[in-house]
């Protein structure tokens, strides 16, 4: 992934001032072992910080030489740097991994902005980041690249059929029951309710007036099992998930997944699905196969949070490197 880094050889002249890599990951993995010794193609070592986002200050500015100094506060399970570190550290990154979602109960766009308004490369984009923050943003740019399949005679993608209401206001479900609420920008689980029928969804509207925010509603699929489908750079994997606690979010209660083999029209979606908010290098296309006609279905796509098979994490995040 970072294409500019090699192994160090032998003999090399190591230059005094390292370059400065902040990965934002407080919840897994050590990344200064992962990345090790690796330097730039012109032989400058890489000095890897890393943290989570609730341990990050920074400024910024766009007339100094040096556009952000971020500080980074070091708790228990937190602050993971090569050798010994302070409390507190203060850098200037030159780049930035982020693997930790900018909103979840917490929100982080303040920080995301500063790193914006100071223009440090990342992966994935800064910019792409920014608009994984909303799901119907998500959603618009998956509808536009299916309508795109579409202009060029391909078939277009499987996108489950969906419903956005601004507010509570405009609530006026018309797909089959049971269906699947999802409010605001919550994923992993949190913010979706499934919904029985009417009476149900009326319940549900009036507690949604409460909630000053958006939601979506699709109807509930009931399936033999989930797709997952991984791009990191070049590399593809798919997966398949079944539920084993009877829990209909199989990605909350136990369920047992594993590699199988990628498709062509999985490499399709999720190539098309690479393209959105002008490319990413980490994504992840989730689809669910349909008990009663067999049919597969897209239900959202992930971008640079997401989350590895403890089983290939170690490669997975080689290539990231």
């Amino acid at each position: 992934m970072f294409t500019f880094l090699k192994k160090p050889s032998a003999g090399t002249t190591e230059p005094s001032k390292p370059v400065t890599l902040l990965v934002i990951q407080s919840d897994a993995y050590d990344w200064p072992t992962i990345f090790g010794e690796r330097k730039l193609s012109n032989g400058r070592p890489v000095k890897v910080v890393q943290t989570g986002w609730h341990e990050v200050f920074a400024q910024a500015d766009n007339y100094s030489a040096n556009p952000i100094l971020v500080t980074v506060r070091r708790e228990t399970g937190g602050l993971r740097e090569g050798g010994s570190s302070p409390q507190r550290l203060m850098i200037k990154p030159d780049f930035l991994l982020i693997r930790n979602e900018v909103r979840e109960l917490n929100d982080y766009r303040s920080l995301l902005y500063a790193f914006m308004f100071a223009g440090v490369p990342s992966v994935n984009s800064l910019e792409s980041i920014f608009a994984f923050c909303e799901r119907p943003v998500i959603q618009a740019a998956l509808n536009a690249l299916s309508r795109m399949c579409v202009q060029r005679g391909e078939a277009p993608l499987p996108l489950i059929t969906q419903q956005f209401f601004p507010s509570h206001k405009e609530m006026m479900y018309a797909q089959p029951f049971p269906c699947v609420v999802k409010v605001g920008h919550a994923h992993a689980g949190l913010g979706k309710m499934k919904i029985r029928d009417h009476h149900d969804f009326a319940d549900f509207r009036s507690v949604q007036a409460m909630t000053n925010t958006y939601c979506s509603a699709e109807p509930f699929v009931t399936s033999d099992f989930d797709l997952r489908i991984q791009k990191i750079g070049g590399s593809v994997r798919t997966f398949k998930r079944v539920g084993l606690s009877g829990d209909w979010k199989t990605n909350t209660g136990s369920s047992m997944m594993e590699e199988i083999e990628t498709t062509e029209e999985y490499k399709r979606w999720v190539d098309e699905a690479s393209k959105m908010f002008g490319g990413l290098d980490i994504l992840t296309v989730d689809a669910l196969k349909e008990s009663a006609s067999g049919k597969e279905v897209i239900l959202e796509v992930n971008g640079t949070s997401s989350g590895l098979h403890p089983e290939y994490a170690a490669e997975d995040n080689a290539q990231i490197r």
